[in-house]
């Protein structure tokens, strides 16, 4: 089966050639239930988590944008999510990775209604997210069922239809990897050795994650040049840190773009960057020689994030970030690169 798709890219509505990806944004969310990741907020304030995202509440929800249940869902706006990625297709994005897996409400019958309305390509993510979003079932599933359930997602479809999935991930790990989700880990290295096929990691929130997700991964017979590591601008912030993750031959992914908050909810100790910070980091990069392993993306995950209700949207980057790049110095081959080239490479099955 690996052979029928070699040289190929899989979308929710088919393979495609990948000189028609175009434009990528290589991880988003479009039809995401994210409440099981709901938090807490202060005792102070555990009475505001039903209030609506209005903008009368904003004030309270950009604090705690993880403790809003109303925050935490994008399946009951399809509509503006529709909207938005017919604005992100006139303003030339083509196509947009959604890294939704098991637990987090991933739904491929949705995606390919959404792709089908506006004409961007989607690839959809197979396997699992954290450890607290496995099923129940997780901690007595042998890797070989692991395997063989995302072999049967790329292969043969998911969520129970024929539509199938054109990568694996993101797939989700703690700052101390949990033994199921070294396990599911594992196995998406042994199914992407048997499929060729392109891998998403989500690492935990310390500088060293990155590093031991990947180690974990090709430890277990899996291959960094086609594994992206998310989430890069939230655990390494210099230098030397994205240069020394850079050497280990995997994607960096720079993907919380727009998002500049001083208070990270999930980790207050995380200094979170700015756009101007990501692009420096992109440029350091890209001066020693690594402009082909980087790609970008935005993350968005939440409703607040969405143009409707005050956010900067899928089409930020194309609108705001590239312009800058140019400005900071970066050269409209490198910017085509990371935008085009590198997602092509990289969802491209071997």
């Amino acid at each position: 089966m690996a052979s029928e798709l070699s040289g190929k890219i899989q979308t929710v509505l088919g393979t495609i050639d990948p000189s028609g990806l175009g434009m990528t944004l290589t991880h988003e969310h479009l039809n995401i239930d994210y409440k099981p990741c709901f938090a807490e907020p202060p005792a102070k304030y555990k009475d505001h988590v039903n209030l609506p995202l209005t903008i009368e509440n904003l004030w309270w929800i950009h604090r705690y944008p993880y403790s809003c249940w109303d925050n935490l869902e994008l399946k009951t706006v399809q509509k503006d999510v529709t909207n938005e990625l017919k604005f992100f297709y006139e303003n030339g994005g083509r196509s947009v990775v959604d890294a939704t897996t098991i637990g987090i409400g991933r739904n491929l019958t949705e995606l390919a209604e959404l792709s089908k309305e506006s004409g961007v390509n989607i690839i959809a993510g197979g396997g699992y997210y954290l450890g607290y979003t496995h099923p129940p079932e997780m901690s007595t599933m042998t890797q070989e069922e692991l395997v063989q359930g995302m072999v049967h997602e790329i292969t043969a479809g998911a969520d129970g239809t024929k539509l199938k999935c054109g990568l694996i991930g993101e797939i989700g790990c703690s700052n101390d990897i949990l033994p199921n989700e070294k396990k599911v880990l594992q196995a998406t290295a042994e199914a992407q050795r048997q499929l060729g096929c392109p891998v998403l990691i989500h690492p935990g929130r310390l500088p060293k994650c990155p590093a031991e997700c990947l180690r974990v991964l090709q430890e277990a017979g899996g291959e960094a040049d086609k594994t992206v590591m998310s989430h890069i601008d939230r655990c390494l912030f210099n230098r030397e840190q994205v240069l020394e993750f850079a050497e280990m031959g995997g994607y960096l992914e720079f993907d919380f773009f727009g998002t500049e908050v001083t208070y990270y909810q999930h980790d207050e100790t995380v200094p979170l960057p700015s756009d101007i910070q990501r692009i420096r980091l992109i440029k350091i990069l890209a001066e020693e020689g690594f402009e082909d392993k980087v790609v970008i993306a935005h993350d968005i995950h939440r409703k607040m994030q969405l143009m409707n209700y005050g956010g900067h949207g899928y089409s930020h980057i194309i609108l705001n970030a590239l312009p800058r790049m140019l400005v900071s110095g970066l050269s409209q081959d490198v910017i085509d690169k990371i935008t085009v080239d590198n997602p092509r490479t990289w969802l491209t099955f071997k």
